[in-house]
């Protein structure tokens, strides 16, 4: 049983706390051990929204697997940038992730986790306006702009608001796989975004919005196990179609085959582990390939084209002054 646990401060935003604890409860109801609490500074507080809260002010006992999740509040971003949280709280949070835990924040919840000394030498974000405020108090964290949300060395900063949700369902999918995130998800009726710091949206992620419900069987399918082969009557048969109506309908919903968009995540992951120093080799097989030649094919056929060569100055004809 893993604790998520929400550090509430006076006039946090509504959305930085339900859109997490939505995930992780749907989580939980899905039958995954997970127990949610609410722990601040004081019983009573109040929303940014006017709605009247109560926490307990006895924290739990923490372990490594337990996640803390600070979210944001209301921040006048031209105001004083201080987090509203003690000293003794900051030690907390501190005192989690040096253990082994994993800290979070949402919005102007990044102020709380720097006041811990938890963004010093490391990458974060917050919400679009606090950017420039953030980057000011915490000279030693280098801020990271316009992103969903980045992660360094279990600290998780999300840029606020729904982002907030974007974070938990990353989480999720990091704990439990790319499925279960899908699903929970489609519970929620969100779309599933977890590209965080990421250039583009993940291949498993761009291809979810349609409405077709044997699809996103499939796809959920095709995610827990894209790295083992998966015939295609075995997701036809645990769709309950036949596999002609099953490529009909995914490349329908998709614009890719079943197969190919195995082999696109597949290439994604590999990608992913050659950028962190994988040779080609050894990416093709964590990623289910039996050697590296469909996957140097892969990336062949979806690098962009090189450039053409700069003209040499010799090569550009001379206008002639009139």
């Amino acid at each position: 049983m893993s604790q998520i646990v929400f550090l509430l401060v006076p006039g946090l935003h509504l959305l930085d706390l339900a859109g997490p604890a939505q995930v992780f409860s749907t989580a939980a109801e899905s039958g995954h051990p997970y127990r949610l609490a609410y722990v601040a500074e004081q019983e009573d507080l109040t929303s940014a929204q006017g709605l009247p809260l109560r926490a307990t002010t006895t924290w739990p006992d923490l372990t490594p697997a337990d996640i803390l999740i600070v979210p944001g509040w209301h921040q006048d971003p031209t105001g004083p940038h201080t987090a509203p949280i003690t000293d003794a709280t900051a030690e907390r949070l501190a005192r989690h992730h040096a253990a082994g835990g994993l800290v979070a924040s949402v919005c102007a919840g990044a102020f709380a986790l720097g006041h811990a000394g938890l963004l010093d030498g490391r990458r974060c974000t917050t919400h679009h306006r606090l950017q420039d405020a953030l980057a000011r108090r915490h000279r030693r964290a280098t801020v990271v702009r316009d992103v969903l949300y980045v992660t360094d060395d279990r600290v998780i900063t999300a840029a606020g608001i729904a982002s907030g949700i974007d974070l938990a369902l990353h989480l999720t999918a990091t704990r439990h796989g790319p499925g279960v995130a899908a699903r929970i998800a489609r519970a929620m009726v969100v779309y599933a975004r977890r590209n965080g710091d990421e250039p583009q949206t993940s291949a498993m992620l761009r291809h979810r919005a349609h409405l077709n419900d044997a699809v996103h069987r499939t796809q959920d399918l095709i995610d827990t196990g894209y790295t083992r082969p998966l015939p295609l009557a075995g997701l036809a048969a645990a769709t309950g179609v036949s596999a002609r109506t099953l490529t009909r309908r995914f490349t329908a919903a998709t614009g890719l085959t079943p197969l190919r968009y195995q082999q696109e995540l597949r290439l994604e992951h590999a990608e992913h582990l050659i950028g962190q120093g994988a040779t080609t080799q050894a990416a093709a097989h964590a990623v289910g390939f039996t050697d590296a030649r469909m996957l140097r094919r892969l990336r062949a056929a979806t690098s962009p084209p090189a450039p053409p060569p700069a003209p040499k100055a010799t090569d550009t004809p001379v206008q002639a002054l009139t």
